[in-house]
């Protein structure tokens, strides 16, 4: 069995290989309360990482080298995920008496039921959800299952950083994690909310559908930020790093506003809102009570409004630090600027603490 959701014991980092960056986080906890002890972002060169697949994994290494150094952190266990199309997951239900050992065996076995590719190709786990709500001697188990290569090719890249990879996890699961610390910000918490959270990242768009906590749908589609980019770099003739920086840092000319960045606002919206429709048409729900904008995209001015007059649904940018201690290493304002891209790599250092 591979450790596709790992077993606890101290500290790791979370560590989110993206498209277009690397983002590692490091956080602590006393009581119920979290610190970021450490954190960093690099930009990854062109076609490393392909629709989150590794390509280069050299560079991808190099830039995990780089990622490190910069954080200043001392902590080489790592988390790291893969993406959720790459995961095949199913919910079956085993006898509640077996052990976790009696489990595995027994998984072992039947695998090839489950999972339509050659078992020695697959990096496979699972965890136990509960009881079963059809039968009370029963256990709910999810199983999750992916391409070997998917992991491997992880680990080899965290290798040339020499840094350890403890935990493989999946995007969606280290989603739905770090929403744990967005819901207290939400007016009607308590209440069963069905929460849509749009990750718009440098190439793809992804949401996530959490009901009572629980991802309950997921869909990615190509779209992204990196779009914006390019539209910098053909209209203003600057190299993609360039178009990069001025998205970031401004000084572009008077017309960039309105010729670029509303009509690119307007995609986004478009997006959104065609995402939730696919939702509403694929689930018994037609309407949920808030959106939550993350990535990188979510930052962009004015944004937030016109999705929430688009979609007629409150909404807010992501931001899972708004009650966390910041560490004397980390500066603070950057990682304000961060945060609606950092969820993933905030869900997967929240595995320090299961």
């Amino acid at each position: 069995m591979f450790g596709l959701f790992g077993k606890k014991s101290s500290a790791v980092l979370g560590v989110d290989i993206s498209s277009s960056s690397v983002k590692l986080l490091e956080l602590s906890k006393q009581g119920d309360r979290y610190k970021v002890e450490s954190y960093a972002v690099e930009p990854l060169p062109a076609n490393a990482v392909v629709e989150k697949n590794i390509t280069d994994v050299e560079a991808v290494g190099e830039v995990l080298k780089r990622v490190a150094s910069k954080s200043r952190t001392s902590v080489k266990q790592v988390a790291v995920a893969v993406s959720g199309s790459a995961v095949i997951t199913k919910l079956i239900q085993m006898d509640g008496g077996l052990n976790e050992f009696e489990m595995e065996d027994q998984i072992t076995l039947e695998a090839d039921q489950y999972i339509p590719y050659p078992l020695d190709e697959v990096a496979i786990d699972f965890e136990v959800q509960g009881p079963s709500e059809t039968n009370p001697d029963q256990v709910d188990v999810l199983l999750a299952a992916c391409r070997k290569e998917n992991v491997d090719i992880r680990e080899d890249a965290l290798e040339i950083a020499s840094l350890t990879t403890r935990i493989v996890d999946v995007e969606a699961y280290a989603l739905e994690r770090a929403y744990a610390l967005i819901e207290p910000q939400l007016d009607s918490q308590g209440e069963e909310l069905v929460v849509a959270i749009v990750d718009v990242g440098a190439t793809m768009t992804t949401l996530s559908v959490l009901a009572e906590g629980k991802t309950v749908y997921t869909r990615e589609q190509i779209f992204g930020g990196k779009q914006l980019t390019e539209e910098i770099q053909r209209r203003y003739g600057l190299s993609l790093e360039e178009a990069g920086l001025a998205k970031k840092q401004g000084g572009l000319p008077d017309d960039y506003e309105s010729e670029v960045l509303t009509p690119f606002r307007e995609a986004v919206v478009q997006q959104v809102a065609r995402a939730l429709q696919f939702f509403f048409g694929a689930s018994q729900y037609n309407a949920v009570d808030y959106v939550v904008l993350a990535g990188g995209t979510a930052s962009i001015p004015g944004l937030t409004e016109m999705v929430e007059e688009k979609t007629g649904t409150p909404t807010l940018v992501a931001n899972p630090f708004a009650d966390m201690a910041v560490g004397s290493r980390v500066n603070a304002s950057a990682l304000s600027n961060d945060a609606p891209s950092l969820m993933i790599a905030c869900g997967l250092a929240m595995r320090s603490f299961d």
